[in-house]
């Protein structure tokens, strides 16, 4: 069956682009979304089912709640208000058949290799996501583990991708829920941070290792790829304005993915993906429809009780900023992924009138810190899993580094924004 679901969910993009070119209603896509949900649930590790089903019972109940005072949102806010991030999710995927694997046997060392591997490991996962930390992680460890630097050079370097990369899905939940939010805006101001994150990773792995720093041997060819998928973007996004950064990514990471496949494009492989790999998303697609539900059952309570929740007489100032975004980074830290803490966070700053690029900037910021620091979240549980990294350690080797960019960001906001 799991052959079959993986066109069931590939319909789930081919119709949200239809809906969106208004050929047909967004139900088909929504259905498309949730039946591929059902098809792929089995397949979720027990710890991504637990976290899905917790956020869809709470805001079920109180959607349900609301209903019974007389209130009830529309179904499009409930089941597909996070659409548009699934279809992302499925174009994306495509992207792990343009290979980046390396043939050369023996790593490079040194302080070079230390560079070309933060940034070589940012650049690809900008674009291919999270395998790409499989595909480094895999060739750089020894009997199964990585060293202490090595995690803290890829978690990191990966990470950062999301202050900046349209094709991070961190790009995705802040054009969401920052609404009217312009993806440029937060581009330039994005790259800063990511240089910054691994300047200072670099520094401080350069200066405190024991040990000769093993890195990935990169291929300057197989950075092409997202380097020109990113011009692409923008200029694309140049000449269609009144297209979505969200539509383009899906209407050219496909594309571009068949582009790139060594050898040049392989319907077969592409065919044998579809079959095979593309239903490997399932997590993804529970935690964010789930996480729509979230979003929309608290979106009811505030407009229920709207007294309890309103923040009259505050404004989305640089003190609020770096509050907020404190208490978003320690709710990754227990293991709330981001996705929940933007879906609490969003109604409850949206009738402040915040400007778009700061609420987005404090998004991504969240995203990248979280993602790259936590042992609770994708990539931690990645170098727990597969890696033999410890919690504990991971906590113990990055929570200097979280303390730092949460200050950064917040003056980056104050005095950048």
């Amino acid at each position: 069956m799991k052959k079959y679901t993986g066109w069931i969910v590939l319909s789930t993009l081919i119709l949200y682009l239809m809906s969106v070119a208004g050929w047909i209603p967004v139900l088909a896509p929504a259905l498309a979304a949730w039946i591929s949900n059902a098809l792929m649930w089995r397949f979720i590790a027990r710890n991504g089912q637990r976290q899905s089903t917790i956020l869809m019972i709470t805001g079920g109940a109180a959607l349900l709640f609301a209903g019974t005072q007389g209130l009830w949102l529309p179904w499009q806010q409930i089941f597909a208000v996070n659409l548009p991030l699934l279809g992302m999710f499925v174009a994306v995927s495509f992207l792990a058949l343009a290979n980046v694997e390396s043939e050369q046997k023996i790593l490079p060392q040194g302080n070079r290799a230390l560079v070309t591997t933060a940034f070589g490991s940012h650049l690809l996962g900008a674009v291919i996501n999270l395998s790409v930390l499989f595909v480094f992680g895999d060739r750089l460890q020894r009997n199964g583990a990585l060293s202490v630097s090595q995690r803290v050079i890829l978690a990191r370097s990966f990470s950062a991708a999301a202050w900046w990369s349209p094709f991070f899905v961190a790009t995705g939940v802040a054009l969401t829920y920052a609404p009217g939010l312009n993806w440029q805006g937060v581009l330039w101001p994005g790259l800063l941070m990511a240089l910054i994150g691994i300047g200072l990773s670099i520094l401080e792995v350069s200066l405190n290792r024991k040990a000769v720093f093993e890195g990935y041997p990169i291929r300057v060819e197989s950075l092409i790829m997202p380097l020109f998928l990113a011009v692409a973007v923008m200029v694309a996004h140049s000449i269609w304005s009144g297209i979505s950064v969200l539509v383009l990514i899906c209407l050219l990471a496909p594309v571009g993915a068949m582009m790139f496949m060594r050898g040049g494009p392989d319907l077969y492989l592409v065919h044998e993906f579809i079959n095979y790999k593309l239903a490997n998303i399932g997590s993804q697609f529970a935690l964010f429809l789930a996480a729509g539900i979230f979003s929309a059952g608290i979106k009811a309570l505030i407009l229920l009780y709207p007294n309890v929740f309103d923040l009259t007489g505050f404004e989305f100032d640089s003190w609020l900023f770096s509050v907020v975004l404190a208490v978003m980074i320690t709710a990754g830290m227990v293991g709330i992924h981001p996705i929940v803490s933007v879906s609490v966070v969003s109604p409850l700053l949206l009738p402040l009138s915040p400007d778009p690029v700061r609420l987005g900037f404090l998004y991504l910021s969240c995203w990248a810190i979280s993602t790259g620091t936590s042992p609770l979240t994708g990539v931690g549980l990645a170098l727990m899993s597969r890696y033999q990294a410890t919690a504990g350690a991971i906590i113990k080797n990055n929570w200097h580094y979280t303390v730092v960019m949460w200050g950064v960001a917040s003056l980056v906001n104050a005095w950048v924004l």
